[in-house]
């Protein structure tokens, strides 16, 4: 999963000329202000410099997330939203993916940093019309209210940094903000997923309908030491590598997320949950189903359902087979 090449080229005007030590500092700083401080209300980043270390190695992994989240999401419905409403939007990747798979006529992005918003709107000059003439409003929608409306709602990476009550307060503003769909994307660690249950389960008392990942509505089936999440590989540029000490040519982001809309959706019959295993001649699937998780062998006797194995990967929907057994 790419950044989209206009986005790419954007960072690397903005950065030539700033010294490379330095945003590589401002990222360790900002990363360990991220781990001590976070959840706490604290304004965790003020200075374009972070700004630009933040897109640098946050950007990345948050478009690929979020565009794997959204297209998920918009496999199980007809719906197309054409605006959004991007809240916590950081530097605008949400908006950056959300407009790479939809034909999007008007964008609103709430952030409440005003390093983030001028980065945001910088990135964006070039971009299509609707990112190009984005409105960018200074708001803490976790504390402030969200009189914004939008067919599409996308909140990422943000409610895992709020207590309980505010998370709550922020979900029904999320939800009442939306006219069509809301997105949530979380990080892929159990604490995120824990809160992201919780979330799911007061859209649910709101009357959200879930159109993914979940192919239910009933309570979640995995067990407590477990939890639902998901992965996209993400290119590495120089610089990315450089500001985080890493070798590998990429980075494989974790993520748990949910949609859901005002419409019933034709939900997946099932959803792979695990990366498949895949041996000759048998293909072992791990699978979300209405009536509990389920582990499937597909051979390759099967034919067409064994050829539409082969190419699946955690996180597609399947449909689910007959064969195989619940696990407890």
């Amino acid at each position: 999963m790419e950044l989209p090449q206009q986005l790419r080229l954007a960072i690397e005007r903005h950065i030539q000329g700033m010294n490379h030590a330095k945003l590589k500092r401002d990222l360790q700083s900002l990363s360990e202000r991220y781990r001590t401080a976070g959840g706490r209300g604290r304004r965790l980043l003020t200075e374009d410099a972070e700004a630009a270390s933040y897109a640098i190695a946050r950007m990345p992994a948050t478009y690929g997330a979020v565009a794997a989240a959204l297209k998920y999401a918009l496999e199980r419905t007809p719906e197309r939203p054409e605006t959004l409403l991007d809240c916590g939007a950081g530097t605008g990747a949400a908006s950056w993916a959300a407009d790479a798979l939809l034909d999007l006529r008007g964008v609103t992005c709430l952030e409440r940093e005003p390093a983030m918003i001028r980065l945001g709107r910088s990135l964006a000059a070039d971009a299509s019309p609707a990112l190009r003439n984005a409105d960018w409003v200074r708001r803490d929608f976790a504390k402030d209210d969200i009189p914004e409306r939008a067919e599409l709602v996308i909140a990422s990476y943000v409610l895992n940094e709020l207590h309980d009550a505010e998370r709550e307060a922020a979900v029904r503003k999320l939800w009442n903000a939306a006219e069509r769909m809301l997105l949530i994307v979380e990080p892929g660690t159990p604490a995120a997923y824990r809160g992201l249950m919780a979330v799911r389960g007061q859209l649910l008392r709101l009357g959200a309908h879930i159109a993914a990942p979940c192919p239910h509505a009933g309570e979640c089936p995995m067990e407590a030491d477990d939890w639902c999440h998901f992965r996209c590989r993400i290119p590495r540029s120089r610089l990315h590598k450089r500001l985080k000490d890493g070798s590998a040519p990429y980075e494989d982001e974790k993520f748990s997320y949910l949609a859901v809309t005002r419409e019933p959706c034709a939900r997946a019959e099932a959803r792979i949950i695990r990366r498949p295993r895949i041996d000759k001649g048998r293909i072992g699937l791990e699978l979300c189903t209405p009536d509990g998780l389920r582990s499937v062998d597909v051979h390759k006797k099967d034919g067409e359902l064994f050829k539409r194995a082969r190419k699946a990967e955690c996180g597609d929907a399947f449909s689910a087979p007959g064969a195989g057994g619940t696990r407890s």
